[in-house]
């Protein structure tokens, strides 16, 4: 038998970003729950700023009935020349049966004692207090409070709890709150409770008491909202997706309203006023003609008709965040970009100062542009050297996330090159896996020289990203190389690098930095049969752009259906010439004896003969080497009685295979 089951929490305010945070968990948290008390079941989750909700349209009443297993001692312990010991006698009862009832089972190391018994389901009523309390200490919020006299802790205090089943108040309690037919209206409705009798006068009376419970429903609201704005005043709004998601977090009843500021803050970049705005009001920027204009979007979460104090109070709000921002803004640009406040900004311990960590990047720098024949060194050195000055100006240290960019600004206005304001804009590019990458080889340079020293300086003092943990953010910092090189196809030598510029940094394990940096293509490509990658990276391949090139080369033959007939010849070439070198290898032609000799030997030639244009092409051309190789298998007898002829055939082998190790190593491939 099924009933609907509705189950309320009201709390204080949540706050909109731990909730966020946890938010994708919070279901899956109460399936587990469910799960645990065999009644798992369809449900669906809503929330407000002062409550989650769970509503089952039919939820079992009774659980599933389940089987219990339980294992005892091994049979070695439990039995003495054929006598029951006390092992086996305390499994007994402790499975409240007689002894003869107790069977055995092995359990994958040895034969113990086992019972097997069938477990009612028990009535669902009697589970949920249990339920909701062990699901509200699942969840994990980060930082918790406790309140009045209670020892335990929760992200807000609880206020309210209500669980219904079929419209029948459940008892139990929360954190010292019982149960009850209750809930709160928006604030500005009523502060006190008040009271339902079945679900379904829960749901209206919410939405009669200006609370909408959906938060689908309050989205799709202030998007309705907006969409208005706009079209009645020709406006163009910048929806920030995270901010709209935020703004529906704290809201119970939105109204999307529309405010104005002094136009003479237009004057600030416009990522600061964005900033400024979302970071401190959580608004919304507005553009007419792809500019930003002297509107903003604030969404209220008033209870009302008349929003003319709530905009204007924005407005005021408002006005002494930009205030602040254009003071910061004038007194940036009075002092000028400077490196010299970097000399007393530690970078990490053991690695010196920011200034030194520009310094070191200025080698890196250096370095790249004779790899990259880039002219401009000198305009590269002076970048690079400037590329943190923003960090210690006032408008960076209130909004850290426009660090570089405020760099851009004041380097452009100070009249620097171009070239070098665009790459201070985009030296922490890319900063996810849907970023761009920097637009030029000058700015590439910079960006890299920047994400090299990261990961050379810090492993260098044994800051080394450990299981989850990597909070100077190195794995990206590897990807972000990785992604450069290939989106602008730049031909970068990763082994010759890291080993080249370890003289710049003490203490550095090339091999350890190596590793790193592999085991990053095996997530960066994660699309690709891992065994790929190991073949590719296998042949020893350490420049990034043929690595990628490679790996997207030999791929799709090795999904192909034809592969594990492939895939047996190759691995038999490898298995043959194992334990040979590969380098300086000679076949004399003047051994042969078999016709399948000289026609491998010439079908090869003719394949490293030819310019192929991509690997494609060259690993067409050798895996069309199978015939020749089969035939050579099956009428050619390598381990030949003449030690000279068996080399000169196992030589032949070699030289096959190497071709092969030159793109991928193929015995390393598993499908």
């Amino acid at each position: 038998m099924r009933k609907p089951l509705l189950i309320e929490i009201a709390t204080e305010e949540l706050p909109a970003i731990p909730f966020l945070n946890e938010l994708p968990n919070i279901e899956k948290k109460w399936a587990e729950i469910l799960e645990e008390n065999n009644l798992l079941c369809e449900f669906e989750f809503y929330y407000t700023p002062r409550r989650l909700v769970f509503w089952h349209r039919e939820f079992k009443v009774v659980g599933d009935d389940s089987i219990v297993e339980m294992f005892g001692a091994p049979l070695a312990i439990a039995y003495k020349d054929g006598e029951p010991t006390g092992a086996a006698l305390g499994f007994a009862k402790k499975c409240g049966v007689e002894l003869s009832q107790i069977a055995s089972k092995h359990n994958g190391k040895e034969e113990v004692l086992y019972f097997q018994k069938e477990q009612k389901g028990k009535y669902s009523k009697d589970l949920l207090n249990d339920m909701i309390n062990n699901f509200i200490k699942k969840l994990d919020f980060g930082k918790s409070m406790r309140w009045g006299s209670l020892s335990e802790s929760f992200i807000r205090p609880i206020r309210g709890l209500s669980i219904l089943m079929d419209d029948e108040l459940v008892d139990g309690t929360l954190f010292g709150v019982s149960s009850s037919k209750t809930s709160f209206a928006h604030r500005m409705v009523s502060y006190e409770k008040f009271s339902f009798e079945n679900t379904n006068e829960y749901f209206n009376m919410l939405r009669e008491k200006g609370v909408i419970l959906f938060p689908e429903e309050r989205k799709e609201l202030i998007l309705n909202q907006i969409a208005q704005i706009e079209k009645t005043n020709n406006l163009k709004v910048e929806l920030d997706l995270e901010l709209l998601e935020e703004v529906v977090a704290i809201t119970e009843y939105p109204t999307a309203l529309l405010g104005t500021f002094d136009l003479e803050f237009l004057e600030l970049p416009d990522e600061v006023i964005i900033n400024s705005m979302k970071a401190n009001q959580r608004y919304f920027g507005v553009y007419k003609e792809d500019k930003l204009i002297n509107n903003f979007i604030v969404v209220s979460n008033s209870w009302t008709t008349d929003f003319t104090h709530i905009i204007s109070g924005n407005e005021k709000v408002l006005r002494p965040r930009l205030s602040d921002a254009m003071f910061f803004w004038k007194n940036d640009i009075k002092n000028g970009l400077s490196n010299e406040r970097l000399k007393s900004i530690t970078f990490v311990e053991g690695l010196g100062s920011l200034y030194n960590k520009s310094e070191r990047e200025a080698v890196v720098g250096d370095y790249l542009a004779n790899i990259f024949t880039l002219e401009e060194k000198e305009l590269l050195a002076k970048t690079i050297m400037i590329s943190k000055a923003d960090l210690t100006t006032d408008m960076v240290y209130e909004f850290t996330e426009l660090q570089g960019l405020m760099g851009y600004y004041y380097a452009s206005i100070a009249q620097e090159d171009e070239k070098l304001c665009i790459a201070l804009k985009e030296q922490y590019l890319p900063t996810g896996e849907d970023s761009e990458v920097p637009s030029t080889l000058f700015s590439s340079i910079v960006a890299l020289s920047n994400k090299i020293d990261n990961l050379l300086a810090l492993f260098s003092v044994g800051m080394i990203p450990t299981g989850s943990r990597d909070p100077f953010a190195l794995r990206r910092a590897a990807a972000g190389i990785v992604r450069i090189c290939i989106e602008n196809n730049y031909n970068l030598n990763i082994y010759k690098m890291i080993s080249d510029l370890a003289i710049y940094y003490p203490n550095l394990d090339c091999k350890k930095v190596i590793e790193f940096f592999n085991d990053r293509l095996f997530k960066i490509f994660n699309e690709i049969n891992p065994s790929v990658v190991k073949a590719v990276l296998a042949s020893g391949e350490g420049d990034i752009l043929k690595i990628s090139h490679k790996i997207y080369a030999l791929n799709p033959i090795v999904n192909s259906q034809d592969f594990g007939e492939f895939s047996a010849t190759f691995k038999r070439v490898a298995n043959i010439i194992k334990d040979m070198s590969l380098d300086n290898i000679i076949v004399d032609s003047s051994l042969f004896e078999e016709k399948d000799e000289y026609e491998l030997f010439e079908a090869y030639n003719k394949v490293i003969s030819r310019t192929f244009k991509t690997y494609d092409e060259e690993l067409e051309a050798l895996f069309a080497l199978k015939p020749n190789l089969d035939l050579f298998f099956a009428n050619v007898f390598v381990n030949h009685e003449n030690e000279a002829i068996k080399q000169n055939r196992k030589n032949l082998i070699g030289l096959v295979y190497r071709g092969f190790r030159n793109i991928a190593d193929v015995k390393e491939i598993t499908i």
